[in-house]
């Protein structure tokens, strides 16, 4: 939100007091809490008739600096909150007084506070340079016309710096300029709106931030105060954390550690997942002529969804499956699975006035009211759909007892859909405050879920499609990017987005290969399905046209076996990847800044990524193959060509439907599984360890973890170059195989 008009003016009916000087201050071990006028104090008669705010500053966790904003603290806090399973307190802070300045430091972050003069918080990392500050306007609250109360942040923002993240933003990567405002929609890849709104930036000068509001939190990112970040909540306190460094990995392993780290997705769920479609007519012979088609057509299936009229029309959610489509779910489940294939079924958390669990549920207060105390309904969507409230447990336990019946008839996975189009004037069974549940609410929908998979398939078999979600909701994997259009245009855009959510702290991401609305012409089909099997999880899914390969041609048909075979040759090396997200936070899918922070030119490059550390993807995002993609610091090599290309520098080439820039990183060791046919075989069985080493590399070594189905390591192998001689050593007697690329005179000994 805007409160200013120009730089010298408040805009009408707008009236701003910011924190001026400190009147006190009072150390304690692990926080400091300041009160600050709004005005300069000369006389005691400047005390009188003068708001404070309170400034309590705090070490949350090791490298995380909280800062709380108070004007007046008796409103009353009905939640909900944000759930921060890493704000432990177990954070070693220290405080310092030593005159003209406080300090807070925890870890490699330092909060210094002026006790003299005017008032500023500084933040330094470990060797005492700057991070960011908030100045004479960084601290204040403002009052507007209609009677809103607005507390708001200004930290500052460094030459040159790049902010990114704020959740999957389809808008430019880059967040400089731009208004963004947390609040969740249904508003597909090519607005402003967003299905994903976390309350989190990162800044290229290796620092993050994040607002602990799951309500409406503003953000103008030098777009009111062109060398400010601003936000602003409609509240009488606000409270964001500064979170540590150096580097962005850092910043994201704190900052997951902090509201939580992903889950690992199961291995069978990294492969090929074929959809009916959304509005396409489909039965039991329609949905085993696709399998079967895939199957005559050596296309790796691993997953097959059901979308939305599984059920009945007017009927959605009634978890029932339309008995004249099809009559024998049961076993028609069972005769999938028997082909190799897990489910998944497509709900979301509204209930059709149609469906007869409506009069159950309205029965047993399952559904959120309206302040009159009626069932809060309307016919968007669904006619008269009503809304479960999952701050009722035994609502919650209600929906996860529908659910798991389907559990029981095979189903293995949910696509949660939806979830975004929350009501503010409703009331909600715990209390919840309408405008913070807002946001909140498709967490604890996709939480339910969640945990009823773990509860019933076990700890690591837990895996949604989930399209709505806020601050945390990396917890509960894996986000697909939402209603694209069919289009090139769409496709990079949808990789935006997933560039940004990554940067918000989520390690799986994926999205409707070939776009979701309209049909897509075969060559935006085609490159689109070497993008979307070179992305953690990979979805063949369309509106009213069905997305299997040969409806656009043989040479898709052949496009889609390659690179499916391909991603399940790559899963030793790409499920490593997983795990490494969830144990540490950083994703699955980089953006470049995330691996070369050092390095200028990826702070804005968002037509390409990193897949783990190693691999380099470009798509494509034209019909003739021309493509302009950046190349860091080495000499990097083409993964399907044996090419190399050297950086850093810009480059450009024509690609063929079958292929794209996939460059291996220099000195870059790959494990490539010798199972092509499925993403969860034993990839230890004649492993091979595909070693990068391009002339002038020199010395180096290298360890790699081949991990297990659980991502517990099977097998670890030290790669040491010496000189002319490779040496690998392993702690598993399982053959394998070492192949050099690059240096033909490498000479390579085992054991």
């Amino acid at each position: 939100m805007k409160f200013t008009d120009g730089f010298w003016q408040m805009r009408d009916g707008v009236n701003a007091s910011y924190a001026t000087e400190i009147r006190d201050l009072r150390l304690d071990a692990d926080r400091l809490t300041a009160h600050a006028a709004v005005k300069r104090v000369t006389r005691r008669g400047d005390t009188l008739n003068a708001p404070l705010i309170t400034v309590e500053a705090y070490a949350a966790a090791e490298g995380v600096i909280g800062v709380r904003l108070t004007h007046l603290a008796g409103k009353r806090r009905p939640g909900p909150d944000f759930g921060l399973p890493g704000a432990t307190g177990d954070t070693a802070a220290t405080t310092r007084d030593d005159g003209p300045t406080a300090e807070l430091t925890s870890g490699p972050l330092t909060l210094r506070l002026p006790t003299e003069g005017g008032f500023g918080l500084e933040f330094l990392d470990a060797d005492g340079r700057p991070l960011t500050s908030a100045g004479r306007k960084g601290t204040a609250f403002a009052t507007v016309q209609d009677g809103g109360h607005h507390m708001l942040a200004q930290l500052a923002l460094g030459v040159g710096e790049t902010i990114h993240g704020l959740g999957e933003r389809f808008t430019p990567y880059v967040k400089n300029g731009q208004v963004v405002d947390m609040w969740q929609a249904d508003g597909g890849t090519s607005s402003e709106q967003a299905y994903k709104n976390v309350p989190f930036y990162l800044s290229s000068r290796g620092y993050g931030v994040f607002v602990n509001h799951p309500g409406k939190v503003s953000f103008e990112v030098g777009s009111e105060a062109v060398g400010q970040v601003q936000f602003s909540v409609e509240d009488q306190v606000l409270e964001y954390f500064v979170v540590a460094g150096p580097t962005p990995k850092d910043v994201l392993t704190r900052y997951t550690a902090l509201t939580g780290r992903p889950a690992l997705p199961p291995a069978w769920s990294f492969g090929l997942w074929l959809t009916t479609s959304f509005t396409t007519n489909y039965d039991e012979a329609t949905v085993t002529s696709f399998v079967d088609g895939m199957a005559e057509r050596g296309i790796p299936l691993s997953v097959f969804h059901f979308d939305c009229f599984w059920m009945r029309e007017y009927q959605w959610c009634d978890f029932e499956w339309d008995p004249d489509t099809f009559p024998d779910p049961e076993g028609m489940l069972a005769r999938l699975k028997d082909k190799g294939l897990k489910i998944c079924v497509w709900i979301n958390p509204y209930i059709a006035q149609k469906s007869a669990l409506y009069a159950e549920g309205a029965e047993k207060g399952y559904f959120v009211l309206t302040p009159e105390g009626d069932v809060w309904q309307w016919d968007k969507w669904q006619a008269g759909m009503a809304l479960v409230d999952f701050t009722n447990p035994e609502a919650t336990a209600w929906f996860q007892a529908k659910l798991k019946t389907l559990l029981d008839q095979g189903v293995d996975g949910f696509k949660t859909d939806f979830g975004e189009r929350i009501p503010t004037d409703v009331v909600w069974h715990d209390g919840s405050d309408p405008e913070r549940m807002h946001n909140y609410y498709t967490h604890l929908y996709n939480k339910a879920v969640f945990e009823l998979l773990e509860k019933e398939r076990g700890a690591g078999e837990a895996v949604l499609f989930a399209r709505s979600a806020t601050a945390g909701g990396q917890q509960f994997p894996v986000h697909w990017g939402g209603d694209c259009w069919s289009s090139f245009e769409a496709m990079a855009e949808s990789l935006r987005g997933g560039l940004s959510l990554s940067l918000s702290g989520f390690g799986f991401w994926s999205h409707d290969i070939g776009g979701f609305e309209g049909t897509p012409d075969p060559a935006v089909f085609k490159r689109w399905l070497a993008f979307g099997l070179l992305s953690s999880h990979s979805r063949l899914h369309g509106s009213s046209s069905y997305r299997v390969p040969w409806e656009f041609g043989d040479e898709a048909v052949a496009v889609a076996k390659q690179f499916t075979e391909l991603k399940h040759r790559l899963m030793p090396y790409l499920y490593g990847a997983a795990v490494e997200a969830h144990r540490t936070g950083v994703p699955t899918m980089r953006p470049m800044l995330l691996e070369f922070p050092d390095d200028p030119a990826t702070r804005t490059v968002d037509r390409q990524y990193l897949l783990g550390a190693d691999l380099l993807v470009a798509p494509v995002f034209s019909e003739d193959g021309q493509v302009e993609y950046y190349v860091p610091e080495g000499t990097w090599t083409h993964f399907l060509t044996g090419e190399t290309v050297t950086g850093p520098a810009w480059h450009h080439g024509t690609h063929g439907f079958d292929s794209l820039p996939l460059l291996v990183r220099p000195g870059a060791v790959l494990p490539l599984g010798a199972d092509t046919s499925r993403p969860d075989a034993d990839w230890t069985q004649d492993l091979q360890l595909r070693v990068y080493a391009p002339e002038g590399l020199g010395d180096f070594t290298r360890t790699v973890t081949v991990p297990d189905l659980t991502g517990a390591p099977a097998a670890t192998y030290e790669l040491v170059r010496e000189g002319g001689t490779l040496r690998v050593t392993s702690d598993t007697d399982r053959p394998y195989e070492v192949v050099v690329v690059g240096d033909a005179a490498l000479a390579v000994v085992k054991g």
